[in-house]
C-alpha cells in the first residue's frame, strides 16, 4: 500500500512537471516573438553557447569518428566489404550519432550552465529585482538563451559531423592508403539531402528543448545554494532524457518518409 502511494506521488509530480514545462514553453512563444528584441543579449548567448563549445564538441567528434571507424573495420573485412567503410560510417554519423552525441554534450555543458546561472540569479533575487524595476526578466533571460541554443546547436552538429568524418578518414588510413579525395567522393556519393536535412531539423529541436529545460529549471529554482545545484543537475538529466525521446520520434517520422 505504501509502495503504491509512493508510485502515485511520483507519477503526480511527473505530470505536474510536464504541465509546468508546457506552460513555460507557451509563455516563450507568447513573449519571444514580440518587440522589443534583445539582439545584443541573443548574440552574446550565441557566443556563449556556440563558440565556447567548439573545442569540446570538436574533440569528442574527432574521437567518435576515429573509434567508430576502427571498431567497424574488422566486421566489414570479415564480410569482404571493407570498401563500404566510408559510406557506412558517414551515414551513421550524419543521420544519428553526430546529432545525438552533440546534443548530449550540449545538454551537459550548456544545460547545466543555464540552470546554474538562472538558479543563482533567482536565489540572489536578481530576477525579482528586474521585475520590480519594470524589466521583463523572462524575455531578457529565457528567450535569448532558448533562441541561442536553438540556432547554435545545428551549427555545432554540422561542425561535429565534419570533424568526425575527418577522424574517420585518418582511421581508414591507419591500415590502408586511401586518398582524401577518394574517401570523400565515396562519402558524398552515399549521402543524400534526405540524410542531412532530417539531421539538421532534429538538432534544431534538440537545441530548443535543451534551452527550455535549462531555463525552466533555473528560473524556478528553489531558495538556497542547494536549489542551484538541483537546478543544474535536473537540467542535465531531463534535457538528456528529452533528447532521446525526441530522437525516437524523429526516427519514426523519418522512416515514414523513407517508406513513401
Amino acid at each position: 500500500m505504501i509502495q503504491t502511494k509512493g508510485q502515485f506521488q511520483s507519477a503526480k509530480r511527473f505530470l505536474f512537471l510536464v504541465g509546468d514545462i508546457g506552460q513555460f514553453t507557451l509563455r516563450f512563444f507568447r513573449e519571444g516573438f514580440h518587440k522589443p528584441f534583445e539582439w545584443k543579449e541573443i548574440l552574446k548567448q550565441c557566443g556563449e553557447v556556440g563558440y565556447r563549445s567548439l573545442s569540446l564538441v570538436g574533440v569528442t567528434a574527432f574521437i567518435m569518428g576515429l573509434v567508430l571507424t576502427i571498431q567497424s573495420r574488422p566486421t566489414l573485412v570479415e564480410f569482404g566489404a571493407e570498401s563500404w567503410l566510408p559510406a557506412m560510417v558517414s551515414v551513421s554519423l550524419i543521420r544519428e550519432i553526430g546529432p545525438v552525441i552533440t546534443a548530449l554534450i550540449c545538454a551537459g555543458k550548456i544545460g547545466s550552465r543555464i540552470g546554474a546561472e538562472l538558479g543563482s540569479m533567482r536565489v540572489t533575487e536578481q530576477i525579482d529585482a528586474m521585475e520590480v524595476s519594470g524589466t521583463n526578466p523572462f524575455k531578457y533571460l529565457v528567450t535569448t538563451r532558448v533562441l541561442a541554443t536553438s540556432l547554435m546547436l545545428p551549427l555545432l552538429v554540422i561542425f561535429a559531423d565534419t570533424i568526425a568524418l575527418y577522424g574517420s578518414f585518418l582511421a581508414v588510413n591507419i591500415k590502408g592508403a586511401v586518398s582524401f579525395q577518394l574517401f570523400f567522393n565515396q562519402v558524398f556519393e552515399t549521402l543524400e539531402f534526405s540524410d542531412l536535412i532530417p539531421s539538421i531539423l532534429k538538432s534544431f529541436f534538440f537545441g530548443f528543448i535543451i534551452g527550455i529545460i535549462g531555463c525552466y529549471m533555473g528560473y524556478n529554482s528553489k531558495k538556497g545554494t542547494e536549489g542551484v545545484g538541483k537546478s543544474a543537475n535536473s537540467a542535465v538529466v531531463v534535457a538528456s532524457l528529452m533528447v532521446f525521446i525526441l530522437d525516437l520520434i524523429a526516427v519514426q517520422i523519418t522512416d515514414l518518409f523513407y517508406e513513401l
